[in-house]
């Protein structure tokens, strides 16, 4: 049985788009073949050298295309880097929704919530151009460089956070399910998703700080703070 509704929940996720507000890009990149390699030479590229070295001069190199050519998708690079960040969790997302859809225990729910926030990634094999374990990659190293900008706020108001929060939201709800008393769901939530960008961080270059290791997950920690939390 696990495996037949795996094998749904791949189907299911071939068959959707991540939604990214059009204000992030000029021309959408996924309705061309040049702006889906933009997207998959990108995600390489800045996870070879980093998102400071990354230009779309290099980008371009990679591609075998102009640097304009990819002027004609994305303003700079900040609003690719916001468009990668915001495909990344809307394809979280997407497996949160349908994974804990169907699960009526809020408990068990929970726990499956946080394994989709916290696990490491894996390939879905959906997407061809795009490799989401790369993807994490970046997302662990470089998300906070989408939102920590003088221009937060004014990009927080354009709706350009609108699905990384939503996820947040989405958690918030599954805890409250689980404790409507608690207080602090809202800090909690919000605290998992960026602690396990922080967690997988320091399990990969700051061994010596974290209890995170090939043994214990991000997932372990963060499972047993919630469910001990909410359980007080």
């Amino acid at each position: 049985m696990y495996l037949i509704n795996l094998y749904l929940m791949h189907s299911i996720l071939g068959g959707l788009k991540v939604a990214i507000s059009p204000k992030i890009y000029v021309k959408d990149p996924e309705t061309s073949e040049l702006g889906k390699k933009i997207i998959e030479k990108s995600i390489l590229l800045i996870d070879e050298i980093g998102f400071d070295n990354f230009t779309f001069k290099k980008l371009g190199d990679k591609i075998g295309s102009n640097e304009s050519s990819i002027y004609r998708y994305f303003e700079n690079k900040h609003k690719l880097l916001l468009y990668l960040t915001s495909w990344y969790w809307g394809w979280i997302e997407i497996k949160l929704v349908l994974t804990t859809n169907s699960i009526t225990n809020p408990q068990e729910k929970l726990v499956k919530a946080l394994a989709i926030v916290t696990e490491e990634a894996s390939e879905d094999n959906n997407h061809p151009h795009i490799n989401e374990v790369v993807l994490s990659r970046i997302i662990i190293c470089e998300f906070s460089k989408s939102y920590l900008t003088k221009e937060v706020d004014e990009e927080n108001k354009e709706g350009y956070f609108l699905i990384y929060k939503r996820v947040i939201t989405r958690l918030i709800e599954i805890i409250w399910a689980v404790n409507p008393n608690y207080t602090h769901a809202k800090s909690l939530a919000s605290m998992v998703v960026e602690g396990a960008l922080h967690q997988h961080y320091l399990k990969n270059h700051f061994k010596s700080i974290t209890n995170c290791s090939e043994v214990i997950s991000p997932t372990d920690f963060f499972t047993e703070l919630v469910v001990k939390q909410l359980s007080y």
